[in-house]
Parts: C-alpha cells; sequence; structure tokens
C-alpha cells in the first residue's frame, strides 16, 4: 500500500504540530526579515510532525542539525563572503559534521545555504537558528500529544 492510512488524531496532530509551529516561525520571520529561513524549517516540520519515527526528526538531529550547519554557513560566509563555493563549501561541512556527530538532519543543508544567502554571522545561530528549532521541539512535543498512535521523541 502507498499510502498509510491515518486516523482523524494523527491527521489533527499533524495540522496542529504544522499550524504551531511554522505558523509562529513564520510570522516571526518575516516581522524581523528571516523569511529565506522558512524553507528548511518547512522540511524539518515533514519529519516532525508527518514521519515522527524517523530518526532524523529525533531532537538530538533537529538541533544539531540545524546549529552545525548554522556554524558552518557562518563560518564559509564570514571567510569567503556571498559567493557560490561559500554556499558549497558550507553544505559540504555542514553535511560531514552532521555524519561525523551521528546528528544528520536533512533540512540542515538548507539552513547552511541560507546562513550564507542571509549574510549570517555567529548570532545568526542562535537566533534565529537555534530559536525556531526550539519552537518547532515545543510545538512537535505538544502537537504529537494529540495522536494515540505517536510517540516524540522516541525512547
Amino acid at each position: 500500500m502507498l499510502f498509510k492510512k491515518l486516523s482523524l488524531r494523527d491527521i489533527a496532530a499533524t495540522t496542529v504540530g504544522i499550524c504551531g509551529g511554522i505558523g509562529v516561525i513564520s510570522f516571526i520571520s518575516y516581522v524581523l526579515g528571516y523569511p529565506l529561513l522558512i524553507a528548511s524549517f518547512g522540511a524539518s516540520a515533514v519529519l516532525l510532525y508527518a514521519a515522527t519515527d524517523s530518526p532524523l526528526a529525533q531532537p538530538r538531529n533537529l538541533f544539531g542539525g540545524h546549529l552545525i550547519a548554522a556554524f558552518c554557513g557562518a563560518t564559509f560566509y564570514l571567510l569567503f563572503g556571498e559567493t557560490w563555493y561559500s554556499i558549497t563549501l558550507a553544505v559540504v561541512c555542514a553535511i560531514l559534521l552532521m555524519m561525523w556527530t551521528g546528528t544528520l538532519h536533512p533540512p540542515g543543508g538548507a539552513t547552511a545555504i541560507v546562513t550564507v544567502l542571509s549574510h549570517g554571522n555567529y548570532t545568526f545561530i542562535f537566533f534565529p537558528v537555534l530559536t525556531g528549532a526550539v519552537i518547532l521541539f515545543i510545538s512537535a512535543l505538544l502537537s504529537n500529544k494529540i495522536s494515540d498512535t505517536r510517540q516524540y521523541p522516541k525512547k
């Protein structure tokens, strides 16, 4: 079967999580001028609210992936500015460090790119990246309690 039959509670949990997490992040991003960051958090939302069993959706990966990627993006932006090779090196660095630390989170690749394109420095790691990850995490914790079949995070 291609699609898993979803219960109304699973649909509600997913909907509430996305609306809560992405809604707050979208509002903050637009008000503060970081609209590009929504893309990587949107990809995280797929994992946190629809693929909750995935190791890639777990808190260690969510936080580690985004923070490592933002660090790499800021480092290569500060070294080389906004260039094609700073973006490339930031993504390479982010993926290798996520693999090495066991914190692989595919949306982190986008975070590395967005950090360079947003001219992010090291404070960008904490705000808006860490702040956004915390919002997604809290929203995932709360919304996945609606479902009787989900456990997030996995133990």
